[in-house]
Parts: C-alpha cells; structure tokens; sequence
C-alpha cells in the first residue's frame, strides 16, 4: 500500500474542510487491519491477472451521501494512478435506492481489495449525513440547528463531524481545546456555576464558553454570569420553553441548547420552544450505515 494521495482527491478534501493526512491516516490504519496477514488471496486465487473492470457503487436505500473522498482516498492509497474516477456524485446529495454514487474504473485485484474498507467508510458516514439531515428536516423552519457532539469513534472525529456538516448539521466543538464546556463535575470541583466560569474567564478569556445546567436555577445563574452558551441537560420541554423566556427576559445574547435522550419524533416540539440548537450525540454513535454495494462491470 502506498500514502499516495492523488490531486483530485486531495482536492476534494480541501473542498470538504478535511484534512488530507487525517484522511490518510484513518485509510493506512483501516487498510493494514485487511493486509496485515498478507494479501487478498481470495481475489489472487480467483481473478485473472491483469483483468481490469469498473466498480459501480450504488445506494440499496434511500439516504444522503458523505465520504466520496475518503472512498477515493483508498483507491488512491491501494491502486496508486493505475485506475480512473468515471462519475462521482457530491456529498450532501439526497439519493434514491438504486443510484449511483461512484465508478472507478482499474485493475480488477486492486478494486476488490479496496472495496471493503472503501465501503466501510462510504456507508457509515452516510448514515451518520441521513441521520443528521433527517433532524435537520424536523427543525429546519423553526430557526434551530442541529448540532454534534464528541461521541465519537475513535480515530474517525473530523470525518463524522464533516458528515453531519454534509447532512445539513452543525458542529460542536472539535476537542477540548478549542471551546470550553462547563459540565456538573466542573461546577463541583469550582464551587459554583459562577466560579466555574469566572475561571474560565481567567483562564482562556478567548475562548467561546457554555456552561450545562441541570434546572432553572443554575440557568438563571449562568445568564446572569454572562455564559455565551448555555446546554440544557436533560430539560423536558416546559422547561425549554421556560428557559427561553428566561434568557428573552433578561436581553441576553446566550444561545440555548437542549441536550440529553433527544428523540427524532420529538424534534419539533423542542424546536418550537425557541431553543437554538438540539444537541445530538446518536447522530455520530448509532446512526446505522446506509447500504451501499459495490459491482463490477
């Protein structure tokens, strides 16, 4: 196997926000769990040397597609230049069963022994896109956005988080430098929700600070505090919609966000209360995968 990234995916990637030596990693490390014990002699044994076909990959069911790149990014990585991109269709695209998302056309040896890992990474983060934009269909009209959290798997962070992007969501922060998240044991170990951010401020006065609150308590405290955001912990929402008052009443600027055992069918309901984001941790560790198979022609 190679590190070998091609312009056009390279492309791609940046076309994304996804960055090319994470992509490579996450393809060399799902690439070497297949090869390790050595080469894939199934298609050694079976496929004629030198045969050459093209790979059709298409949806069994209906979704949203995410992670064309980093499909590509593993034939680039197994085939290095010796194969070619037919057709291609954009991530974010909403697709029938039965569509067709990529062809490739190559050495036979070399499609069969991408296809899995190819396949791997194809259909979860388009289930993680259908997921995603199926929230974003319940919330859309009521000015709320959808947003991940870190319930990642590990290794696959910016690829997820780039998935729920293509499903039409918004991101959460991407690791626990780049905002700051002021969650229960915080406010213990600080004393109070006040203290708690007064250290923040202190600490890191450039970085955007939410605080989670646990009732409307501490939702008063964190308002008058100044927390520029504000994750509702498991409100039902009565309260939600209490929150909202709260914060209109006050002229604050912070910005609300229900989190904790969100169901999609209630969605809506939440939505109508007025908060700013629903807070969806399922969407990047239970979506299920959308079916996608590979033929050859």
């Amino acid at each position: 196997m190679t590190a070998w990234i091609s312009e056009a995916t390279a492309r791609l990637l940046r076309d994304c926000s996804l960055d090319q030596e994470t992509v490579r990693r996450v393809v060399r490390t799902a690439l070497d769990e297949d090869l390790r014990l050595g080469p894939d002699a199934t298609t050694a044994a079976t496929v004629p040397a030198g045969s050459r076909a093209t790979a059709r990959l298409r949806v069994r069911s209906d979704g949203v597609l995410a992670g064309g790149a980093a499909a590509l990014a593993v034939f680039d990585a197994v085939l290095g230049a010796d194969y070619e991109l037919v057709e291609g269709t954009e991530d974010g695209t909403a697709l029938r069963a039965g569509s067709q998302v990529l062809a490739v056309r190559g050495p036979v040896h070399g499609l069969l022994t991408a296809e899995r890992t190819a396949l791997n990474l194809l259909c979860h983060l388009s289930g993680v896109a259908t997921a995603t934009a199926a929230w974003v269909a319940e919330v859309r009209e009521r000015g709320c956005a959808v947003r991940d959290s870190r319930k990642t798997l590990p290794g696959l962070r910016e690829l997820e988080k780039y998935a729920v992007r293509a499903g039409g969501g918004v991101n959460h922060r991407m690791g626990l430098g780049d905002a700051v998240l002021i969650k229960d044991n915080h406010i213990v170990a600080a004393g109070s929700v006040t203290a708690a951010l007064a250290a923040v401020r202190r600490h890191a006065p450039e970085l955007s600070c939410e605080v989670e609150v646990d009732d409307l308590d501490q939702l008063d405290e964190a308002l008058a505090a100044g927390a520029d955001e504000i994750l509702l912990d498991n409100f039902d929402t009565a309260q939600c919609a209490e929150a909202v008052r709260r914060r209109d009443a006050v002229a604050a600027r912070t910005l609300l966000e229900a989190s904790g055992g969100l169901r999609l069918d209630a969605a809506r309901s939440y939505a109508e209360t007025g908060v700013d984001y629903l807070a969806v941790g399922a969407l990047t560790h239970s979506s299920p995968a959308l079916d996608i198979g590979l033929d050859l022609e």
